[in-house]
């Protein structure tokens, strides 16, 4: 195990009303993808998984800044913001740019926390959860799918994010395996 459960932050649900199961959901699963990368160095970080994958978990957590950018920023608040290490010439930089470097590794995490900070005031300053995003929709091209082009309720934003950090936080599992026989929770 990472961490013994008395020291664990993640709560075991028992959330009421829908909007706090959603939110306590998203947040257990950021929680979840820290746990996966805590006490790691920028090396075991930058590690790929088998080749021919560029998958890491500096990766992960670089791409998982981008997703938080996309849907919060762009598509619930709204904003034309510059995306996140991806560019045309290289739309896999969020993974390809994960190199071991310490500065690197900081930065990751400073945007994803910002990213992060930028969602949660988002969604707790929204009316409701069908409150519709501004900006380009599900569609858009952010980071993992969604539904068609046009506006999308704050409630199917908030499901989708829940599935993002599920999925990749099942390809740091075995990254973490990988890097130094840690598995679980």
């Amino acid at each position: 195990m990472f961490v013994h459960p008395d020291g664990d932050t993640r709560t075991d649900g028992g959330f009421r009303g829908e909007r706090a199961v959603l939110v306590g959901y998203l947040r257990d699963q950021r929680l979840t993808l820290e746990l996966k990368c805590a006490g790691l160095d920028a090396e075991a970080m930058a590690r790929r998984a088998v080749e021919p994958s560029n998958l890491s978990l500096l990766g992960l957590v670089r791409h998982l800044a981008g997703v938080e950018q996309y849907w919060f920023r762009h598509v619930v608040a709204g904003e034309d913001v510059r995306r996140h290490y991806r560019t045309a010439e290289d739309p896999a930089a969020d993974f390809t740019g994960a190199v071991a470097d310490p500065e690197v590794v900081a930065d990751a995490w400073a945007t994803w926390r910002a990213e992060v900070a930028f969602a949660e005031r988002v969604v707790a300053e929204a009316v409701g959860l069908e409150v519709l995003g501004a900006g380009a929709g599900a569609g858009g091209g952010g980071g993992g799918g969604g539904g068609g082009e046009g506006p999308v309720e704050l409630r199917e934003v908030l499901v989708h994010m829940i599935e993002e950090y599920a999925r990749h936080n099942g390809h740091a599992d075995f990254l973490r395996e990988r890097i130094d026989g840690r598995v679980g929770q």
